[in-house]
This record gives C-alpha cells, sequence and structure tokens, in this order.
C-alpha cells in the first residue's frame, strides 16, 4: 500500500524520469533483482526493518514480528492497520511511540557551513565499527555485531556512516541509512535514516545535524524521492533538529514486539515525581524486574524498593546497607586518607591548612599541591596544581567557603580514574577528564565555554556544566589566554583542572583495560572502609599499568556516569540477589 497518495504530480513524475535514466546504465541482472518485492524484511544488524507495506496480509506482519531474535529489535514500518495487528497479538506486539518524518528532498537546501574539527566517512573497518558499537551503548542503544557492519559496509541496502574527531581520530558520532529502492525496489524510490547518535563526550557542535545532511545528501545523489525517520514523541530536542532541517511529519505507524529492550516503550508509566539521573537509573532496574519502588522524595534522590517482605530505603546508589560508620569514614577525606594509609594503600601526603606560613612551606616542600575541603562533593572548593603562594591563599578561602576544615594535598599528575566497586568486586572503571573547549575562529574563549556547558547539561540531563568562576578563568588564564581571546580553528583549551563530571568533566569507560593490580587495591579499600557501594578515585599513570595513588572515596557515586558497564544490574542485585537474571 503506498504511503505517498499525497506526492504531487511534479514529484512522481521528476523521480519517473530519475529512476528511468538510472535503470538505463544499469545491467538487467541488478535491476531484476531491485525490482518491487512482497514480505520485505532488510537485516540491520540490530534487529530487522520489515516493511509491511509489501506484504500480502497483516498476519503475514504479526508472525514476522513474532520471529524475532532474542537480544534484538524488530520494527514492522508503514502498517496502514496497526490496530489490526495489535488485535492479532495483543500480548506480544505493541504500538510504537514514535512520530514518523517525511524529508522530500526536492525541497532540501544543504548548508554552506562545512564541519570543524572532525570529518564524515562511510564506515571503513574492524575499528570503526566497534566505534560504532561504543556510541551505541552510550545512548543505551541496543548494539551491532562489528563483523556483521564491516561485512555490510559495501552493501546496496544499508550505509553506514561515521563521523570522525580529526585531531584524536575517535569516531563522535554514527548514521545510518537504508536504500528502499535497493532494499525491496520500492516504486515510490523512498530511503529512510536510523539510528542517529553522538557521542555525549563530543565537544563539537552541530554532529547530529552534520549526519543527517550526509544522509540527505547521499540520497539526493542516488536520485531518491524522500528520506523518512522515526522518532519518539517526546524527543523534544531530536524533533526540532528535523523540522529545522525541513522533515514533516506524515501518518504512518510501527509496530515492536514486547521484550526487554523495549519494555520503557509499553509498560506502565514511571512515577509522577522527576528522580535526577542516577536515581533513576537504579528505579528503572527495580521496575524491569518486578520491585516496588516508592518515591519519597525526589529532589533529594530518596525512593524505598521492595520485594518479597524485604523493603530498601536509597538515597541514588545510598543505602541502608551502607553503615553510619562507613559513610562518615568517605564524608571525611582526611579520615579517609588515614582508614587507606592504615591499610597499606598508597595515598599522598597530606596535612591541615592552618596558617599562611605553614601552609606556604608545605606547598615549598611538595612543589605542587591540591587544596580542597575536608568534607564537600561534586567537585566544590577544589584547586589543582596550585604552584605559588597567593593561588593558594585565594584557593584555602575558596575552599573554606564550602568547609572551615581545608586540606593540602601533594600533587599528582596523571589521569583521573574512578572504580566503582559493588559487593566487594570492580563493576565498572573510567578516566575522568578536565572540562575543555575547541576553537572555531569565529567565538571567544567565553563563548565557547557557554555553547559547550550548554551541549554538557544537554547530554546529562543537567548534571554537567562548566562554572564561569574564578577558578575556569585561573585556569584560562594559566594557559596564557583571556576569556575575550578567539581561539584558532582546532586549538583545544583545557578550563577546568579538576575532572569532576559535574563542573563540565567528560568520562570515558576503562573497564576492559584495568590493571588487575588497580583492581585489587580498589576492592581493599572497599573492604578498609567496609562500605558494599563506593565509587574510588585515583590518579594513576595509564589504566593499564600499576601505579597509582588513592585520592578519596564516594559513599553516593553515581552510577548513571558509568554505562554501559552494569552498575545498576549490579546493585539491584546486591539488595535483591533473589532477583538475579529476572527479565
Amino acid at each position: 500500500m503506498s504511503l505517498a497518495r499525497t506526492t504531487s504530480h511534479r514529484l512522481e513524475r521528476n523521480a519517473a524520469l530519475s529512476f528511468a535514466r538510472f535503470r538505463r546504465n544499469r545491467p538487467e541482472r541488478e535491476i531484476e533483482q531491485e525490482e518491487a518485492r512482497g514480505d520485505a524484511v532488510l537485516d540491520c544488524g540490530w534487529g530487522r526493518l520489515i516493511f509491511a507495506h509489501t506484504f500480502a496480509n497483516v498476519d503475514r506482519v504479526v508472525e514476522t514480528l513474532r520471529g524475532e531474535e532474542q537480544g534484538r529489535r524488530d520494527i514492522a514500518l508503514y502498517l496502514q492497520d496497526p490496530h489490526v495487528a495489535l488485535a492479532r497479538a495483543p500480548q506480544d506486539l505493541f504500538l510504537d511511540p514514535s512520530h514518523t518524518y517525511r524529508l522530500w528532498l526536492t525541497d532540501y537546501r544543504p548548508s554552506r557551513r562545512r564541519p570543524r574539527g572532525y570529518a564524515v566517512h562511510r564506515l571503513r573497518h574492524l575499528e570503526d565499527a566497534q566505534a560504532v558499537n561504543r556510541i551505541y551503548s552510550s545512548r543505551g542503544m541496543v548494539g551491532v555485531d562489528p563483523e556483521f557492519l564491516v561485512a555490510n559496509r559495501h552493501s546496496r541496502s544499508l550505509s553506514h556512516f561515521v563521523a570522525v574527531d580529526i585531531r584524536t581520530g575517535q569516531a563522535v558520532g554514527t548514521v545510518t541509512g537504508v536504500d528502499h529502492r535497493r532494499a525491496f525496489g520500492d516504486p515510490e524510490q523512498g530511503s529512510s535514516l536510523w539510528c542517529l547518535a553522538v557521542d555525549p563526550q563530543a565537544s563539537f557542535p552541530g554532529i547530529g545535524e552534520t549526519l543527517v545532511r550526509t544522509i540527505a545528501e547521499h540520497f539526493l545523489a542516488r536520485g531518491r524521492a524522500f528520506v523518512d525517520l522515526s522518532v519518539l514523541h517526546d524527543n523534544d530536542s531530536a524533533i526540532a533538529l528535523y523540522e529545522k532541517l525541513g522533515f514533516r511529519r506524515i501518518q504512518a505507524f510501527s509496530v515492536k514486539k514486547k521484550n526487554p529492550i523495549n519494555e520503557r516503550l509499553f509498560m506502565a508509566p514511571p512515577p509522577e515525581e522527576k528522580l535526577n539521573p542516577y536515581a533513576t537509573i537504579l528505579v528503572n532496574e527495580a521496575r524491569r524486574r518486578g520491585i516496588g519502588v516508592e518515591v519519597v522524595d525526589a529532589e533529594g534522590g530518596y525512593f524505598c524498593l521492595s520485594s518479597g517482605g524485604r523493603s530498601v530505603m536509597c538515597r541514588e546508589s545510598l543505602t541502608e546497607l551502607t553503615s553510619a560508620v562507613a559513610m562518615s569514614r568517605c564524608d571525611d577525606k582526611t579520615v579517609t586518607r588515614r582508614v587507606l594509609q592504615k591499610a597499606g594503600l598508597s595515598v599522598p601526603a597530606q596535612t591541615l591548612s592552618t596558617d599562611p606560613e605553614a601552609d606556604a612551606a608545605f606547598l615549598k616542600q611538595h612543589g605542587s599541591v591540591v587544596v580542597k575541603p575536608a568534607r564537600g562533593e561534586q567537585g566544590r572548593g577544589i584547586t589543582v596544581d596550585v604552584r605559588d603562594p597567593e593561588t593558594l591563599a585565594a584557593a584555602v578561602e575558596t575552599a573554606r567557603r564550602v568547609c572551615e576544615t581545608v586540606l593540602l594535598e601533594q600533587f599528582f599528575e596523571g589521569h583521573d580514574l574512578r572504580v566503582i566497586v559493588i559487593g566487594f568486586e570492580v563493576v565498572a572503571a573510567a578516566i575522568r577528564r578536565p572540562a575543555q573547549v575547541v576553537g572555531d575562529g569565529e567565538h571567544s574563549v567565553r563563548e565557547l565555554i557557554e555553547s559547550t556547558s550548554r551541549r554538557r547539561a544537554a547530554a546529562t540531563g543537567g548534571e554537567s556544566r562548566i562554572p564561569m568562576d574564578a577558578e575556569t578563568e585561573r585556569c584560562v588564564r594559566n594557559a596564557g589566554c583571556s576569556m575575550d581571546d578567539v581561539l584558532p580553528d582546532g586549538t583545544v583549551l583545557p578550563v577546568r583542572k579538576t575532572a569532576n563530571l559535574h563542573t563540565g568533566g567528560t568520562i570515558h569507560d576503562v573497564t576492559a583495560q584495568l590493571h588487575p593490580a588497580l583492581a585489587k587495591a580498589s576492592i581493599e579499600a572497599a573492604r578498609a572502609l567496609n562500605i558494599p557501594v563506593v565509587g574510588l578515585d585515583l590518579l594513576i599513570k595509564a589504566p593499564d599499568q600499576p601505579d597509582h595513588v588513592f585520592i578519596e572515596a564516594n559513599e553516593r557515586p553515581g552510577l548513571a556516569n558509568h554505562e554501559p558497564q552494569p552498575t545498576a544490574e549490579r546493585f539491584i542485585d546486591l539488595l535483591f540477589p533473589h532477583t538475579k537474571g529476572a527479565a
């Protein structure tokens, strides 16, 4: 059944002429392979696209959906009568709560702006495929066997594109296009866009728009008439982008099979009270296992989980299982250091800030120090790499506004590592990098910080922003710049010394590379503190090397920061072990 009955005669004529020219230059065998066919299904690696409008009847669509493989996500799209499909299998299927948008390629206008700092190319090799999966995981999307992506890099139906940071070579975005003509001989000359994903740590603006334009221009060059896409009804930022580029909503519907991957789309709505991301990830995992959830105080992140006659009160990842003694050991950084040192673990030299003379003597002894409040979280009041008495005095005053007791600590150059230990097992490890901006030759440092901060906030649900404070100004000044300078295109400027997520830092998973000595030391630290869930901060030379010093311990680590590692799963396993493996 046609979805394009409203297509203008002009558009149909142009598309027909374009296809006629295309056919004249094609071998007869290839043309025969692309004749319109029924029951069209395309394997995309993460699941199958089931083009329902090519099926003879809805029962065949339903049976095809029921044949979905475990761990995959099939989509039946372009159903003329989705209500009939749902009536056939109400226990198995659900109507996808997404809108379908279409871009008529005759109306498309390319942008004059070119990507800066990154480039887009077709997926080429295994490294590209692995990077695509990493980005999918960071966005909670279904992964694809890298071998599938490599094997299909020259596919006539699937086109995979990757956006790559020119400076580092790291993939920062990906998108997939499906050519309907080549997939099933679509007489409407259609195409579609799937799996648009941008790395949440990416520092460049406009990556998503560039990838969408890449798909549009790719299919425009092939003589296709339109590009369709599906977007969740509440994804306001994505919808705004698509509408800006000329996509318009059409009345087309999709049906999916009920499975754990799709569960959030068809199960009962979550609690009305909006929790922060750190509580939400835990509540969602509990609900997935059938554990009761009561939101006690949404603003504070408090909730109660109940199952099998057992109830546990939580504040994000802090639970009743953590004793008051263990919590107090982590809360006071001086106590944390003493406990870890007594356990034979490596810690930096440390002293209390008492008077300017003693502080200056400690600074002279170590050359560079970290100034931080004895109590506090989210990086507040911390100044890193202090090298002169004047900056030291100012840093002490900044820390004292957070906590009256201020610590001076020997500064170690290295990578900031966060290790998550749950039930005395290492579950995740990530390098945390301080906030930085990338010059474009047009905007000032101040403007770059503001725009980067907005993107970080959008990518983290408002949890990560770069403060426009004295510490940011100090870091910029120490780099030889002012806030009003315009950075040359591609120039990278660190604007914070601390790598805390809440001050604009980014986090990069290194669990698979973690040296056994670092894992062993982290477990020993958790046992010394006698705490069941903890985030340990270390300074290291590299994740695959054993050298380290412990900096502090966080009794309420943000588990949402470590996806795709199974932090939420292991947390719920700890609280309710009888629900392990629950679907």
